[in-house]
């Protein structure tokens, strides 16, 4: 079995003010691709130091270099353009204002090249300066066909989703391949897809595609399990992150895993499933059952969409729930998602960002030592 590692971190931290104005900056033209990437030196250092001095058993860059977790694949690989019009639009709900349709206006305009690797940059420098074990993130290649397949444009390239996909799963499958070549410790797959085949309302979506949404589900299996193909070394952590969108605090998708736990946990390839698991859009524990007894469950408890700190006692109760379904030592604890998923992060600060990881600790030590 790879690491148990009881105390994860699951790769996006809140940007400081420093990093947000430098980041607009260098946007504007106003700051040199240098002198961005030492202000981005310096906020990762910071951000390794606090995530020590907390104790967390894997360490991240915060995702610092990025604008999203997806955009490193946008920004390596030529063929996306900007349009007026999304790809889709989703309703996110949430706190803060009322329900907004957000969509990326980013789709698939020309035959996919990729250019450059996505984050070799990042690898180096967590190589030089964490302090322990670290992850690096790379998102899954079913992201992008459903987000950014534009009818009319797309399709003179590739004809269907499906063919976006292979070029897809071949990008990520070698973006694997080089951080397995490279050394990384723990290799974390993004996943928020899978939340279309729980819910209702985004199964009809598909089908208003003219998709069948349990095909559609095999054919992500398929395409994960194939970018995972070669992921094997000694010492390597594999996981996969399960969320229902985390955007400036705000979600699209609710639905328990009950309808594809099964097929999900008995098909993938990993080491480690992450998932959400802090309200009751995630369903009950009972899935937890189908997941192999040689694989880790990360409990995904902890909001890093709300600024309240949790109860260390309901947490304790949750995992002890949770361990009826699942044993216990194979059992792990983390916050549901990233607290900035895209740049502008969610609604809570720093600190209160550093109590809620601090908490995973120091919950994670409570229970297993």
């Amino acid at each position: 079995m790879a690491e148990t590692y009881r105390a994860d971190n699951l790769g996006s931290l809140l940007r400081s003010a420093k990093l947000k104005e430098a980041r607009a900056a260098f946007d504007e033209g106003r700051l040199s691709q240098e002198d961005l990437r030492q202000v981005e030196d310096g906020e990762i250092l910071r951000a390794l130091e606090r995530q020590k001095s907390i104790g967390l058993d894997i360490f991240s860059d915060g995702e610092f270099r990025r604008t999203g977790f997806q955009n490193d694949l946008e920004e390596a690989v030529d063929g996306f353009v900007e349009t007026g019009q999304p790809a889709v639009t989703r309703m996110w709900k949430g706190p803060g204002e009322q329900p907004q349709q957000l969509g990326t206006r980013h789709v698939v305009g020309g035959k996919l090249r990729q250019v450059r690797r996505l984050t070799e940059t990042q690898t180096s420098f967590l190589s030089q300066h964490a302090p322990g074990p670290f992850k690096m993130t790379v998102p899954s290649p079913n992201q992008f066909p459903a987000i950014t397949f534009q009818p009319g444009l797309t399709d003179k390239v590739y004809p269907t989703r499906s063919d976006l996909l292979r070029d897809l799963v071949s990008i990520i499958k070698d973006e694997i391949s080089a951080l397995i070549q490279d050394g990384v410790p723990y290799i974390q797959l993004d996943e928020p897809r899978y939340s279309y085949y729980v819910d209702p309302n985004w199964r009809q979506h598909l089908r208003d595609l003219g998709e069948d949404p349990d095909k559609a589900f095999q054919e992500a299996l398929i395409a994960d399990n194939s970018c995972l193909e070669n992921a094997r070394r000694e010492g390597l952590t594999v996981a996969i992150h399960l969320c229902r969108g985390n955007n400036q605090s705000k979600w699209y998708a609710e639905g328990g895993y009950e309808p594809i736990a099964e097929a999900l946990f008995g098909t993938l390839a990993v080491d480690r499933f992450l998932l959400e698991y802090d309200t009751e859009r995630a369903g009950t524990f009972e899935p937890l059952r189908f997941v192999p007894k040689d694989k880790m469950v990360v409990l995904g408890l902890i909001s890093s969409k709300e600024p309240e700190l949790e109860s260390k006692d309901d947490l304790l109760r949750r995992i002890e729930e949770a361990s009826q379904y699942f044993p216990v030592e194979n059992i792990a604890l983390s916050a549901q998602c990233g607290f900035a998923s895209m740049a502008a992060g969610n609604l809570l600060t720093e600190d209160e960002q550093w109590r809620k990881l601090e908490l995973v600790v120091e919950t994670a030590r409570k229970v297993w030592g």
